[in-house]
């Protein structure tokens, strides 16, 4: 059974809706901790617009599980990662003005650029994944740059419409599973998945751990943040 890292960012997104001090994703933080939860995921955008600075320096402190960064391999974004020292990091791609992350890392085209992101924070002690696409060459170029561990974008599964283009989703979700393990990979996936559509991502034996946020929030407003993240965690065992 995978690991549950919850991804908190949505909590900040809605503290900044005021500009104003709360809801607080440290808070956040340890209740989904306390819950089950194996790790905390924040993204620290470029343009900050939900997770700051000062979120990413007390989630360090606080965090007793797991602190996962998600940031753009940029020279700014490796030195704030190298000075707070999470416990790892998972390299996106970035656009202004996304909503959110839309697809994976082209690890072929920017190898230069990631590989000297990797060499960077490794010395730092820090574990280093790559968000891409269920890709062959793509999981290749990953292990071929050292990366530690690859994160599966679940979102074409996620957003599949009909049953047939679900399952053709889902095996390639698997295929890139099997794939990373070959290569001496840590597997992860997120993107997309829900209370409705994790368990078939779950059951795949070569994923470690599944990473999950604006399902997770969503459900938090109606039944508590605790409750949610439980949830999560009983549709994974099942």
């Amino acid at each position: 059974m995978p690991e549950l890292m919850v991804n908190i960012d949505h909590v900040a997104t809605l503290r900044e809706a005021r500009g104003i001090h709360y809801p607080d994703p440290v808070f956040a933080a340890g209740i989904a901790e306390m819950a089950g939860a194996t790790g905390i995921i924040i993204h620290l955008r470029e343009d900050r617009r939900h997770i700051k600075d000062r979120d990413l320096r007390i989630l360090r402190d606080v965090v007793r599980t797991k602190l996962n960064l998600e940031m753009a391999a940029t020279p700014e974004m490796t030195k704030i990662a190298a000075s707070t020292k999470p416990d790892m990091i998972t390299l996106v791609p970035e656009k202004r003005q996304e909503l959110t992350t839309e697809g994976g890392l082209d690890v072929i085209k920017f190898a230069g650029k990631i590989e000297k992101v990797i060499a960077a924070v490794k010395k730092r002690g820090i574990a280093v994944s790559l968000f891409i696409d269920p890709v062959e060459p793509q999981i290749r170029a990953s292990a071929g740059i050292g990366a530690d561990m690859i994160e599966i974008h679940t979102g074409s599964y996620a957003e599949a419409r009909t049953a047939r283009m679900t399952k053709r989703e889902l095996d390639k979700v698997i295929r890139a599973a099997v794939l990373g393990k070959e290569l001496g990979l840590g597997v992860n996936a997120g993107h997309g998945l829900h209370y409705h559509n994790a368990r078939e991502i779950a059951v795949i034996p070569q994923i470690d751990e599944l990473s999950i946020g604006h399902s997770i929030i969503a459900r938090a407003l109606f039944v508590g943040l605790d409750r949610a993240v439980k949830d999560m965690i009983e549709v994974i065992k099942k």
